[in-house]
């Protein structure tokens, strides 16, 4: 009888987290210490544009690659976080004194140019800073909650969720678009200068704001990280994965894809809302389908299991798109589309599926044979003989 030696499974559990801790680690270092030293002001804010998007692929690992709810639509919520944030910046910047030759002095100049002579009252709660914080995160997940609630509680799900969330972003973008006296209408909101009295426009300032949104996208990757690891994310995989015999348990499987909806709608959002500080302005073109999709495409290359790989993919892919949008612009739908047809056919679970194939066996391999040795493990074939 031969005996086989593997990997105990509390070993194998603690090689998972350092591993995971490892990953966070390495990506810290690269997004606070490596980047800011190792690029110009102005690549370090193309970065910090790039990691803005990594809030949105974030938010869908929990969503769709832990619970299976694809969104196509989360562009939606970036554009609303983005906005609000943006009103805020517009109103700082239409005070009287700096819209004086306008006709109607104190409010955004497309209002006036829109024959608008008063502002709208959903813009006044702009006026105050902490208010357009609340409004950053509760506007958008209230609207995932009334969304959620009206598909999940009638149990729509797979591909007709995804394809009314991508209606949603489409009639959204439609919206902003025809409403052009009280949102900027195509070109957005632009011309954003200050924040409470700070120049956002000046390098230094981009750097700070740089800092910023990469401190806060550690620790929305620690708050998805906790999510995960708990009892709440084994209950999302147990949704994806058997979804009707999870719900005969009594289990109320719309509740909790109604609450990793709306958690991934915040993430959204708080990345919008850096975007627009970021790049200072919002526009509705990045509300609708297309960026919604790439924003897909974003956490599918990074890998849609892996909250470390869903940033490392926000990053790769648009440093691919700036480069290639410089050199081939007319190319770059098309290598975005074979880039995602590429993955899901050869990586369905993206970079970090690499890892997790590839790399982390030898890992465990090599971490096996410096243990004592382990308790033998006997094949079910060999019992009785």
């Amino acid at each position: 009888m031969k005996s086989h030696t593997t990997l105990p499974s509390r070993w194998s559990y603690f090689l998972g987290d350092m591993s995971e801790r490892i990953g966070l680690l390495l990506f810290a270092v690269l997004i606070l210490v490596v980047l800011p030293l190792g690029l110009d002001s102005f690549r370090l804010n193309n970065a910090g544009k790039y990691l803005t998007y990594a809030f949105v692929a974030v938010g869908l690992v929990l969503c769709w690659g832990l619970g299976g709810i694809l969104s196509l639509g989360q562009g939606v919520f970036f554009g609303l976080g983005g906005y609000c944030m943006a009103m805020f910046l517009k109103l700082e910047a239409s005070d009287p004194e700096s819209t004086a030759i306008q006709s109607t002095p104190g409010i955004p100049d497309f209002m006036d140019w829109n024959q608008i002579t008063a502002l709208p009252w959903f813009w006044e709660p702009f006026h105050s800073l902490p208010l357009t914080l609340i409004a950053v995160i509760v506007v958008p997940t209230l609207f995932a909650y009334v969304l959620g609630v009206a598909m999940f509680k009638r149990r729509v799900g797979g591909v007709y969720f995804a394809i009314i969330t991508q209606a949603v972003a489409s009639i959204l973008s439609i919206l902003i678009i025809g409403q052009q006296g009280l949102t900027g209408g195509v070109n957005g909101i632009t011309d954003l200068r200050t924040l409470l009295g700070w120049d956002i426009r000046s390098d230094d300032a981009k750097t700070i704001l740089y800092f910023v949104n990469a401190v806060l996208l550690i620790g929305v990757i620690m708050l998805a990280r906790f999510i995960k690891n708990c009892r709440l994310g084994r209950i999302l995989v147990a949704i994806r994965d058997k979804e009707d015999r999870l719900r005969f348990t009594g289990y109320d499987v719309a509740n909790f894809k109604v609450f990793v909806f709306c958690v991934a709608a915040a993430f959204s959002a708080i990345g919008g809302a850096m975007f627009t500080l970021q790049v200072g302005f919002m526009s509705p073109s990045f509300v609708g389908i297309v960026p919604s999709i790439e924003m897909v495409v974003f956490c599918a290359v990074g890998g849609r299991l892996s909250l470390i790989g869903a940033a490392y993919g926000a990053l790769i892919v648009n440093y691919a798109k700036t480069l290639l949008s410089e050199s081939f612009p007319e190319l770059w739908l098309l290598a975005m589309g074979a880039l995602f047809i590429g993955v899901v056919m050869v990586f369905p679970y993206g970079l970090a599926g690499l890892y997790e194939q590839y790399l982390k066996p030898w890992v465990a391999e090599r971490f096996r044979r410096r243990l004592p040795a382990a308790e033998p493990v006997i094949p079910p074939s060999a019992v009785g003989q």
